[in-house]
């Protein structure tokens, strides 16, 4: 599915904010990565699919390299590679179905994208994906009049509209209150489970990797120097990504919060 091979990206002669990054994600899982700021997390995002150029190493998407393509080739890979930002990146004065087709850009012409002009199986489709997140009801609304949870639903709808090979999350909850976040989380991880898709996941918020992810990767100054299940991510492990800090109480913390809203009903009203 997806391979890293020796990934680096250089700034400047004194900044690296990768440094030689492998790794393989060989089945439809949902891979959290964690680190301090300044890690490398989104970094190592962005150059999979070349939002930013790495300096160095490879990407390999199902037997192909992305990190050689050609600018027509890496448009077309990137219709294969879903992508959900931070700060939702929707065009406000559209509505939420629009916002949603456009993750079906790459597969209309020039003049069906100018009338927003899609197939019916693709309005099918979004209405479906909609219904899933928690939005039916929603086409017509700006995306300039929804809060901040149901704006990143919107975004994940986007996201798997491309039908994509491969899923890439940028801090999705960032500026989301806690419990939006969890809802948030686990509508994309079911998602993803549910369609089969791999998804790297670029997370802050420790509890919630530990909850909701299959595997985690461990940054620290541009290089990856953990990787293992949420079982594995012990308090040891958590002092070598992060450093010193009585990690008992956010654990203990994280399981008690985990049992509490396991049961919660997804509503999007509520946020």
């Amino acid at each position: 599915m997806l391979r890293i091979e020796s990934l680096s990206k250089s700034y400047t002669l004194d900044t690296q904010a990768l440094n030689d990054v492998s790794f393989e994600v060989t089945e439809p899982q949902v891979v959290a990565i964690i680190g301090p700021s300044g890690a490398g997390k989104s970094t190592l995002i962005r150059c999979i699919n070349r939002l930013v150029e790495p300096s160095s190493g490879h990407a390999i998407l199902n037997g192909e390299n992305v990190t050689s393509l050609n600018s027509s080739g890496l448009r077309k890979a990137r219709r294969r590679m879903g992508m959900i930002f931070q700060e939702y990146n929707l065009v406000e004065r559209l509505t939420v179905m629009e916002n949603v087709l456009s993750g079906r850009l790459g597969y209309v012409s020039f003049w069906q994208a100018w009338r927003r002009s899609y197939p019916p199986e693709d309005i099918a489709d979004a209405f479906k994906l909609l219904e899933r997140v928690g939005l039916e009801g929603y086409q017509d609304k700006r995306a300039d009049a929804l809060s901040g949870g149901q704006r990143q639903r919107v975004g994940i709808a986007r996201a798997l509209m491309q039908k994509p090979d491969l899923l890439l999350v940028d801090e999705p909850t960032a500026s989301l209150d806690p419990k939006t976040s969890r809802q948030v989380m686990r509508i994309l991880v079911e998602l993803a489970h549910e369609l089969h898709t791999p998804t790297l996941l670029n997370i802050h918020d420790v509890p919630l990797a530990k909850n909701f992810a299959d595997r985690v990767l461990g940054m620290q100054d541009g290089r990856l120097i953990f990787d293992g299940t949420t079982e594995e991510l012990t308090e040891e492990a958590l002092t070598r990504i992060y450093g010193e800090e009585d990690w008992s109480v956010d654990t203990k913390k994280n399981v008690d919060e985990g049992v509490d809203t396991a049961s919660t009903a997804f509503k999007a009203t509520s946020t």
